[in-house]
């Protein structure tokens, strides 16, 4: 069984039983170390858009209302963004292999519970325990490619080909999704994720060496206080939606997540071994580099959303056939962040951070203008392009972060990058969801009564969509057209939000992001 042993400048691969010493076994080793991080890397994405893909089935199989069933993906996403810098510590104190592993097996825990669920409160529940195993894989696989790989260029690539490897998962996950909800029941769709963890069990035990920092020691008060933060920020997030962001329950998370943050910067800055070196953000390029990874996940996984139940609701399209749709940009994704890894050395991060941001911003506003009524000839050109740019931000910005820190920092670094993206995510499903949702209801009293619904019919499909069975109690003809119509102002007012966030994130890249981080050697804890 492969071991690490520290070195100076990280670890390296030896086993007792063959003990490999040439560059050819060095190289295998660390092709399999990528291979395996890249696999837990897949199937933390896979579920997020296999869940995404299910949505509309569970809502109605299980009648949730529009306001409540974003708590579905966002309850991944909470545990998730709320864990992630525990995470990454755990990984340095105990062993970032072990705490991968238990993040899988937490991910496929998480994921049975919901392939078994037959309430809306286990559904969220399931999610909240893969969510806390994808903090495990994603902050980990992260700092285990960062000590594994030291040459700053090197690393770029592989981190790219990380992300990359993500959207391999956003890209499969719809097409299985949609594939076993034609059929089998929508609970099957949820033990793939367990197949997949089973695989990435199997190579992470042969292949990945484990490597930690046994001399942190742990910053207990730091992680107590960051995870609430978090968490309290994200929920204020999510029930904002629901109950309004100024409901006193709503409010008294922002001021419990306002007082968690001001103490936790007061503690890491006087702690010895911080968890998070908040010296680092007096850079402006660091700094900028968070805000971007924050709004990469914001775009790209609140249009996914907006586009997978536009495609469903307002196209009536099957789940499979939204899969096919959603490959383009998935794909285009997929490899563009793949591509970006090489294209870095030769332009830097501020070129493709800033042209993606731009191009997103641009497609968001093309998709923005789509009915109904709009083919698909009409809109997979603007589907790649977001696809294409998101990979231009995601990847490249992944990459900055952890190469704005010295190797042995990677975990940190990682943690940190993997925090604002998954906050990011956070508000993308929530205020974009939430966005979505109101004004469906807004809208729809004023489509119905221009389509000459009659009265009685409007109530009723009015009560059918607060309930969350509008798909299945509107008849067809003009009622459904109008729900149709509401469903994507709904979208459209979404898509304009994330152009206007995107763009003005392009603008900040372009001022503040500095091009070439590894070319300094970061020796400086706040130096990026």
């Amino acid at each position: 069984m492969p071991r690490a042993r520290r070195t100076t400048t990280g670890w390296r691969a030896s086993s007792a039983a063959t003990a490999p010493t040439g560059k050819g076994s060095v190289r295998g080793s660390h092709l399999a170390t990528l291979v395996a991080m890249c696999l837990g890397a897949m199937v933390t994405f896979f579920h997020l858009t296999a869940t995404v893909s299910t949505l509309t089935t569970i809502q109605r199989d299980l009648r949730i209302d529009p306001t409540s069933v974003v708590w579905i993906p966002s309850a991944y996403t909470l545990t998730l963004a709320s864990l992630i810098l525990s995470a990454a510590t755990l990984g340095s104190r105990y062993g970032r292999k072990r705490m991968f592993s238990a993040g899988v097996g937490a991910m496929m825990a998480g994921a049975g519970v919901v392939a078994l669920a037959t309430l809306p409160g286990w559904v969220v529940a399931g999610q909240l325990v893969a969510g806390a195993g994808g903090a495990l894989i994603l902050s980990n696989s992260l700092a285990i490619l960062g000590v594994t790989f030291t040459d700053p260029h090197r690393r770029t690539e592989v981190i790219t080909a990380w992300a990359a490897a993500s959207g391999v998962g956003l890209s499969v996950g719809p097409l299985i999704a949609g594939t076993l909800l034609a059929h089998v029941h929508w609970h099957g769709v949820f033990l793939s994720t367990v197949v997949l963890g089973v695989l990435t069990l199997a190579v992470t035990a042969r292949w990945v060496a484990e490597s930690r920092q046994p001399t942190s020691r742990p910053d207990l008060l730091g992680l107590l206080l960051g995870t609430l933060a978090v968490a309290a920020a994200v929920y204020a997030l999510i029930e904002g939606g629901r109950r309004g962001y100024t409901s006193p329950a709503v409010a008294a998370a922002w001021f419990i997540a306002g007082a968690a943050v001001v103490a936790f910067v007061i503690v890491e800055l006087r702690t010895a071994a911080p968890m998070l070196d908040v010296r680092l953000f007096r850079s402006p390029s660091f700094s900028a580099v968070m805000l971007v990874a924050a709004v990469s996940l914001f775009g790209f996984t609140g249009v996914s959303i907006l586009l997978v139940l536009f495609h469903e609701r307002a196209q009536a399209l099957s789940p499979l056939d939204t899969g096919w749709r959603m490959l383009v940009l998935f794909g285009l994704y997929a490899l563009t962040a793949f591509a970006a890894g090489p294209a870095i050395r030769r332009t830097g991060f501020k070129a493709p951070l800033t042209l993606g941001l731009l191009l997103g911003g641009l497609a968001s506003l093309g998709l923005s203008t789509h009915t109904p009524d709009t083919p698909f000839g009409r809109s997979w050109p603007l589907l790649a392009l977001f696809g294409a740019a998101c990979g231009l931000v995601v990847a490249p910005a992944t990459a900055a972060a952890l190469a704005s820190v010295a190797p042995a920092r990677a975990g940190m670094a990682a943690a940190a990058v993997n925090t604002a993206r998954q906050f990011g995510a956070v508000m993308g499903a929530s205020l974009l969801g939430t966005l979505l949702s109101t004004t469906l209801v807004a809208d729809l009293p004023g489509r119905l009564a221009a389509h000459g619904v009659p009265e009685s019919t409007r109530a009723a499909v009015q009560a059918a969509v607060r309930s969350g069975t509008g798909d299945t109690a509107t008849p067809a003809g003009p009622a459904r057209q109008a729900l149709a119509e509401s469903l994507t102002a709904g979208v459209q007012a979404g898509l304009r939000v994330n152009a206007v966030v995107f763009l003005a994130a392009a603008v900040l890249a372009l001022t503040l992001i500095r091009n070439r981080p590894h070319q300094h050697q970061p020796t400086a804890d706040n130096r990026s």
